[in-house]
């Protein structure tokens, strides 16, 4: 099943109209991390949505993997200006988590926090509606852990960092804050088509 939200908002036909401004497309997949690759058994993962330091949902990986799942076929774009068309994922939506966990989206933004000390920040109206995933297989095989795995958000529609790797949980936010690559410079946003990269950027 492919949920339309994913592809966003419609774009000109051809390769040339789906690559944003300043990237160039790569058949390759690069591995680029803010650190080292951590390494948790499944027997020990889990997947959070908190808010106030209220815990609203935990899955274990058994749980997490008995969610209903979507597939998707979608283009990303990383700020380090490659972009790579008809990537093919599979993983739970922000929608079907929501609604596991019995709850509406409290907050306007999310933080999401990952193995490895990273965070980052998306809107929320940027992860309903078929926007956004925990994506926990890649192609035909579950995602390699330089990649993310064994789970990884998913928001194709802005720079690939916020696709953030190892995710663990999301913390609703009643207002935005900035995650790790934002406090060191990178946009709030991140909006590949208007070329978001850096603080500052319109």
């Amino acid at each position: 099943m492919s949920t339309r939200g994913f592809f966003g908002r419609k774009r000109p036909e051809g390769e040339a109209g789906r690559t944003p401004p300043g990237q160039y497309l790569t058949k390759d997949f690069p591995v680029l991390s803010a650190g080292p690759t951590p390494h948790v058994p499944l027997d020990r993962w889990s997947f959070t949505l908190e808010h106030g330091g209220k815990l609203l949902g935990k899955w274990s990986w058994e749980e997490f993997l008995a969610l209903p799942r979507t597939k998707v076929t979608v283009d990303i774009h990383c700020v380090t200006k490659w972009s790579k068309l008809d990537t093919v994922w599979e993983g739970v939506s922000f929608d079907k988590l929501l609604a596991a966990a019995k709850i509406e989206a409290p907050g306007t933004h999310v933080m999401a926090w990952c193995d490895g000390g990273y965070t980052t920040n998306v809107p929320v109206a940027d992860l309903a509606g078929g926007k956004g995933m925990v994506a926990f297989r890649y192609g035909d095989a579950p995602l390699d852990p330089v990649h993310g795995g064994p789970a990884r958000l998913l928001v194709p529609h802005l720079y690939f960092w916020k696709s953030a790797k190892w995710v663990r949980g999301l913390r609703f936010l009643d207002q935005d804050e900035p995650g790790f690559w934002e406090m060191n410079g990178y946009h709030m946003y991140a909006d590949p088509w208007r070329e978001q990269r850096y603080t500052g950027d319109p």
